[in-house]
């Protein structure tokens, strides 16, 4: 019976206990076993490859920001050389370390809504473009005039640079990473100073007419690497969105994002927040009366960004060899070399920033970032103030400016851009954070042109102590006006500072923001 069973049942199936029909699951479960490892092994290419695209995006997009990390760097070496060839005044000098700084607020406002009109990555193509036609001027100039023609456009390519690359990123990066990539922008300046101090010792040993204009020329080549990058990056999927090009948008997300149901999650809010936008209200007017969400909004993005240069960053770095002449330093190249140690301190230490900012969150950094400023601030003035010159104040100078450059660089410096380029509106986001970059560059010109100035009125000490105190603002700045955006979507941010708490520092946290979704 058993047996006829068998031949009754077809191809040898049997009954739920009997051997043949376990044995045909048996195989089944092989073949699902077989075809859940591969789907996991194509999960995990995927993540890879889409891991490596965004990366490769974000390094690419950061490129103008080499342009002018690399200025800051090599102008405070070929400053002393334009001195030498072109017989320009103190004043002069300062106007021309400073005003780079003041005309690219014309390039950061610009930028805003140009990206709006032709799209993100192009406009990090114009802000190229610009740059290079202003850095051939500066290398072929014959006198202070025409160098500060080449200075003015090479200003208006950086303004439009500096604000456009941290909005690029964080519109194409996946929230889990989406800090560490934002701070690229902020490596890339300080990888630019540190080749920028390089090139200024590696070229000293030129005549004072030849070496500064080689210095200077040099800057061109990044801008060159721009023009190839412009054909691999994609647009951003949110400035897609809102010129109604969804599926472009989708098909970007696609690449950015690792799995599908959080690409449609990410499009759904993208085209929620542009859908939800106040359209028929010009941004500006938007801006100039904004809602009491939007101040707030504002509030923190151009005051982070103003603190990042008031406490002296930039002059750190231009003026750093006379910094270093006032501890005791006198040999020019001894000077050069000192102002490399600089530049490594601060390009390394941006790396703990990056691995740290989606860890522990933006706004531990920037305590951590902020008390080590004002501390090594306070350092350097008294040493300049009250040490005799000699290799312990030489010593202590190079210790407490590198210092300085390096908690700049594990806070502060990165996370204000990254915070820029998160906690704005989608549709007022690359205008509002132009404002941010205005806010950066008047107030980097200002201390770079006045540095020299001040410091003769009150001693390169007496500055530095003045560093410290505006530091030590900064601190109860970040405590007061800075919500943690640590892991949360574009779209989620915005709706942080619909709450007064966050605002005022709270510690919101995602379940929080879900809530508020709900209401």
């Amino acid at each position: 019976m058993g047996m006829a069973g068998v031949q009754e049942n077809g191809h040898g199936e049997m009954g739920m206990s009997d051997f043949p029909l376990g044995s045909k699951n048996k195989y089944k479960r092989m073949d699902s076993d077989f075809t859940d490892d591969d789907d996991q092994y194509q999960l995990e290419r995927r993540k890879k490859s889409t891991r490596k695209y965004v990366f490769g995006c974000a390094v690419f997009a950061s490129l103008n920001n080499v342009l002018l990390g690399y200025d800051v760097g090599v102008m405070s070496g070929a400053i002393l050389f334009i001195q030498q060839d072109l017989k320009i005044t103190e004043v002069q000098q300062e106007v021309l370390v400073g005003v780079l700084s003041i005309i690219s607020l014309i390039g950061s406002l610009a930028g805003g809504r140009t990206s709006d009109a032709i799209g993100r990555k192009w406009t990090m193509g114009f802000a190229a473009v610009i740059f290079q036609i202003g850095a051939a001027v500066m290398t072929i100039a014959p006198s202070f005039e025409i160098l500060m023609v080449g200075r003015i456009l090479a200003g208006v390519g950086i303004g439009f640079g500096v604000m456009i690359a941290p909005v690029y990123i964080a519109e194409i990066s996946p929230t889990i990473a989406r800090g560490s990539l934002t701070s690229f922008p902020e490596i890339f300046i300080n990888l630019g100073i540190l080749l920028g101090y390089v090139s200024n010792y590696a070229f000293s040993g030129l005549s004072a007419h030849i070496s500064w204009r080689v210095m200077l020329a040099v800057g061109i080549l990044p801008s060159v690497f721009i023009g190839v990058a412009l054909f691999i990056i994609p647009e951003s999927p949110r400035w897609l969105v809102l010129q109604n090009r969804v599926e472009e948008a989708r098909l970007v997300l696609l690449k950015t994002n690792e799995n599908d149901s959080e690409v449609e999650e990410r499009l759904a809010e993208i085209q929620q927040a542009a859908g939800t936008a106040d359209t028929d209200k010009p941004v500006w007017r938007e801006l100039l009366s904004p809602s009491p969400a939007l101040c707030r909004m504002l509030i923190t993005g151009i005051g982070i960004q103003c603190f990042q240069q008031i406490t002296g960053i930039d002059a750190t770095v231009y003026y750093s060899p006379a910094i270093f002449k006032a501890a005791g330093i006198e040999d020019e190249s001894k000077l050069l070399a000192a102002t490399v140690a600089v530049g490594v301190s601060k390009t390394a230490f941006i790396l703990i920033a990056i691995i740290l900012i989606d860890k522990v969150g933006r706004k531990p950094l920037l305590y951590v970032s902020t008390i080590g400023m004002t501390t090594c601030l306070l350092g350097v003035g008294i040493t300049l103030l009250l040490m005799k010159e000699g290799s312990i104040s030489i010593a202590l100078a190079i210790l407490f400016v590198c210092g300085n450059v390096a908690f700049f660089s594990v806070g502060i410096g990165p996370v204000c851009w990254v915070l820029t380029s998160e906690i704005f509106p989608l549709r007022l986001r690359a205008q509002a954070s132009g404002l941010g970059a205005v806010g950066n560059r008047m107030c980097s010109g200002l201390i770079a042109m006045s540095f020299l100035s001040v410091s003769r009125a009150i001693t390169v000490g007496g500055t530095f102590l003045i560093f410290s105190v505006i530091s030590a603002l900064s601190v109860a700045f970040v405590y007061k006006h800075v919500p943690e955006t640590k892991g949360k979507s574009l779209e989620q941010i915005e709706l942080l500072f619909q709450d007064e708490y966050a605002f005022q520092g709270g510690e919101v946290q995602l379940g929080d923001v879900e809530h508020l979704v709900q209401k």
